[in-house]
């Protein structure tokens, strides 16, 4: 049984050159499904085999670079997944990519391939040689792909290499075009040259990994990269923190170059970056991550870096853990973190001017001057030094109660310096009740002293008589804000049954690493329910559709990285959507 990647029906591919956007897309739907099992390397000294497949061939500048397995098994392990849809859109990028290199030159994946290769094989998007410039140059007259657009890299391991060789000896004929033997630094090269945008050249590098790209000169970039020590694999902090990650027989790896797509991003004419944005982004070398799949979901587990060479370094600050512990087991949403203060100086350092952040912290800083007069710096955050939670906690319909609000908004964080932990409670309290005094002044809000469970707090009452929103402390020195619903008598006393406690939490979020500092949890499936989202993407029901829970645990692993562990939990196929089983002729059956 062939995997996926080629077994899909033959189905004419219309684009001669599929777009970087669509790549990543697919590539994305293919990382959208795995993880059990991981273990770490981080020990040992690198190997070749504990990084990406053909990592030591791949250009040092690779934009993007994801590798898939080859195991059957778990390609059907990933098709019990998610929902029709999800899978028809997994079979529409597949087909893509298969009929790129195999399809339309005439070569088929359990014939020809499946005899000589390993058990991972790479992709890989190069970036553009003069991504800086403003025009890119048009394809050249022979078919190949100009110094401005992007081009991709296929590594395959051979684990027969006189199969392999017989096949590069004796290629297929081709329907257009002819093939020309070429020789670069000594390598025999075997190139296509058919119609403009369907050339590709291919080269069997140290006997043991078929190079296959979509222009000579990118299979000419693969060959220096290896000759000359030039690749990923010598990119720095690549080998020592891809090893951070390692699994045992994962189903994807990805890699991604924070500071080319930057530079990407910086040359398109429609979201420039500016120079002090692109500046900052310098500072970020590489995201990367290993995909396994378990029996309830996939399982990713990440890692990213500082440049090497980068003056910024990172604060070995974990000190999260405990707010799942004060929220009710009915939470829908929630995101902690270890210090809240330190958490925006992160994202001034990184959003500051940056046209793609969320919002600008400008503006953050601005608005809170304008409606409550404090200072976000010195009044808020100067106390704001301990862990910090955001969730979202369903209110308990009352019979013949107008449903207002169906959930809360609530904001809990620790008053205390981020050292010692000594409390800066009077600190705080001084900034609530300059809030307190904004709401009745400005407002008109009635603020009034109320208790919940015995215990004193501050409720803010609109001029309408709604309830708005409720202040107070828990455990002595962690300040609560609820807006929306009226729930705070469910966090105050502190819950029986805690978030912490439930079966979904406990199975979606994972523990490790441990210390953390921060995590996520979002019940999918009940949020939805309750609070149906707004559409944002075109897929994104599609995948809300397919998706259960979602959990993430992250630390600081030392001061020039952060790793991650994130859990996706997801529906399985029922037997009323089952796609056609592997043989069938019908549909796009993945075989």
């Amino acid at each position: 049984m062939a995997p996926p990647l080629v077994s899909v029906p033959m189905k004419k591919n219309k684009n001669k050159k599929p777009s970087l956007v669509l790549t990543l897309s697919a590539a994305g739907l293919l990382i959208g499904g795995g993880s059990i099992a991981y273990r770490l390397l981080s020990q040992r000294q690198p190997y070749w085999s504990d990084l990406l497949v053909g990592a030591n061939m791949i250009p040092g500048d690779a934009l993007f670079a994801v590798s898939l397995t080859t195991d059957p098994q778990q390609w059907q392990q990933l098709r019990q997944f998610g929902t029709r849809e999800t899978q028809t859109e997994l079979d529409k990028n597949l087909v893509q990519l298969r009929d790129r290199f195999l399809t339309n030159n005439g070569y088929d994946f359990q014939k020809d391939i499946a005899p000589w290769v390993g058990n991972d094989i790479t992709i890989a998007i190069l970036a553009p040689d003069t991504a800086s410039k403003p025009a890119p140059k048009p394809v050249t007259t022979n078919g190949d792909a100009g110094n401005d657009q992007q081009s991709m890299v296929m590594v395959l391991p051979v684990k027969n290499p006189e199969i392999a060789k017989s096949i590069l000896a004796q290629p297929k004929t081709l329907k257009q075009g002819k093939w020309i033997d070429r020789n670069y630094q000594g390598i025999a090269i075997k190139q296509n040259q058919g119609q403009a945008g369907e050339n590709f050249s291919a080269a069997l590098l140290d006997g043991r990994f078929l190079v296959i790209t979509d222009s000579l000169k990118t299979t000419e970039r693969a060959i220096d990269a290896y000759k000359n020590k030039t690749s990923l694999a010598t990119t720095g902090g690549f080998a020592e923190n891809f090893q951070k990650i390692g699994n045992y027989q994962p189903f994807a790896q990805f890699y991604v170059n924070v500071p080319t797509a930057a530079k990407i991003a910086a040359a398109s004419p429609n979201r420039p970056l500016p120079a002090q944005v692109l500046a900052q982004l310098q500072n970020n070398q590489g995201l990367a991550g290993t995909m396994t799949l378990e029996p309830e979901g996939i399982r990713f587990k990440g890692v990213s870096w500082l440049n090497p060479n980068s003056q910024r370094v990172l604060a070995v600050e974990n000190k999260a853990g405990e707010m799942q512990s004060r929220l009710p087991a009915e939470t829908l949403m929630m995101l902690s973190g270890g210090n809240l203060q330190r958490s925006w100086g992160d994202y001034v350092l990184t959003s500051q001017g940056n046209p793609l952040s969320p919002i600008a912290p400008e503006q953050i800083r601005g608005s809170i001057k304008s409606l409550t007069n404090l200072d976000l710096d010195k009044d808020l955050l100067s106390w704001m030094k301990g862990e910090f939670s955001l969730s979202v906690i369903p209110t308990t319909p009352k019979q013949g109660s107008p449903d207002d609000f169906r959930a809360a908004l609530v904001f809990m964080v620790q008053a205390s310096d981020a050292k010692g932990g000594q409390s800066l409670r009077q600190s705080a309290e001084t900034s609530l009740k300059q809030l307190d005094d904004v709401m009745r002044n400005q407002y008109q809000f009635q603020v009034q002293p109320a208790k919940v469970a015995g215990q004193p707090v501050i409720n803010w009452v609109s001029p309408y008589g709604t309830l708005t929103a409720t202040h107070g402390w828990l455990d002595g020195d962690v300040a609560f804000l609820v807006v929306g619903a009226p729930i705070s008598d469910k966090i105050v006393p502190k819950p029986n049954n805690t978030l912490a406690s439930t079966l979904p939490f406990q199975q979606t979020v994972p523990t490790e690493p441990n210390p953390t500092n921060g995590q996520f949890f979002l019940d999918v499936e009940r949020t939805v329910k309750n609070l149906p989202p707004t559409i944002l993407t075109t897929n994104q029901q599609t995948l809300l559709d397919a998706t259960r829970l979602i959990g993430m645990t992250s630390a600081v692993s030392d001061n020039r990285s952060n790793i991650y562990d994130i859990f996706i939990g997801l529906k399985k196929v029922t037997n009323s959507t089952v796609l056609p089983s592997p043989g069938s002729n019908k549909g796009n059956s993945v075989k």
